[in-house]
């Protein structure tokens, strides 16, 4: 039999969890609002940018360098390079706009330390699904393109949250040791800005990893951008079904990360608003 006092306590972490949840939507909805508040399409940007620069990567890649996805053929259309290439970028995108806010997350909102009931340790979360948001509009964006240039879309996209989900976990972790960090030492936003460049280029998003000698491949699996991009081609415009193997792998090191970077959070939190 459960006490009255264990449901007393099972009703105030219920109750405590549905505010939270509450907040955490309302901070995301002003993220996304603020992001072009002022803008005179204001939300339209959110469909307008990516279709701009799908046809950006169309022209460039496509177009003026002629380029070719590895295994292509040769008479492939100009745009097969560019969708499989924005797909990858989609992804880089959502995983970049949070590293690069989250060192200075906790400064930009200095206003909320100082309450000491705020869960600063949602703003983290919040970031992470503006951008999510975001990403989600750039997706359903790719598929008809993926459609018109394939010929077809895969059930095998129906799987798209195997793969979001392990990447969300893992973002939110390091975005959680950022934050910190970023609190008491202001250099960490310059550092993970050129760390993030690099991480562009050692990621298969110009190029498959079957691309790279073999003796290369498992050293850019260390990037944390590596499996997602890759799986998430798999099953949106090659219609296979994904690595299962490495998609544990990945969910279980990030799970990991995910818990440190929480506790690591909570553990220097108390000293933010010292520093600030």
């Amino acid at each position: 039999m459960i006490s009255s006092t264990s449901r007393a306590a099972v009703g105030r972490h219920a109750k405590t969890s549905a505010r939270k949840l509450s907040l955490l939507l309302q901070l995301t909805r002003r993220d996304i609002e603020s992001r072009y508040r002022g803008s005179g399409l204001g939300l339209v940007w959110t469909i307008a940018t990516p279709l701009l620069m799908l046809g950006v990567y169309t022209l460039v890649f496509g177009t003026v360098f002629k380029s070719r996805w590895a295994g292509s053929s040769d008479t492939a259309s100009p745009m097969e390079f560019a969708v499989i290439l924005f797909s990858g970028l989609i992804l880089f995108q959502f995983f970049s706009d949070v590293m690069l806010r989250a060192p200075t997350i906790i400064t930009m909102n200095a206003s909320l330390v100082k309450r000491v009931v705020f869960p600063l340790e949602l703003l983290v979360p919040s970031a992470l699904l503006s951008s999510m948001f975001h990403a989600g509009v750039s997706l359903l964006i790719l598929v008809p393109f993926i459609y018109i240039v394939f010929g077809t879309v895969h059930v095998t996209l129906l799987l798209l949250p195997l793969i979001i989900i392990p990447l969300a976990l893992m973002i939110t972790g390091l975005g959680w040791f950022l934050a910190s960090l970023g609190t008491y030492i202001r250099d960490i936003g310059q550092i993970v800005g050129t760390i993030v460049t690099a991480l562009l280029f050692l990621a298969p998003i110009f190029f498959p990893l079957s691309a790279l000698p073999e003796w290369v491949q498992p050293i850019l699996a260390f990037n944390p951008m590596t499996v997602p991009i890759e799986q998430l081609r798999r099953i949106m415009i090659f219609g296979e079904l994904p690595d299962f193997s490495a998609l544990a792998s990945y969910t279980a090191v990030a799970l990991v990360i995910l818990v440190l970077g929480y506790q690591w959070f909570e553990r220097t939190r108390k000293g933010f608003a010292d520093v600030l």
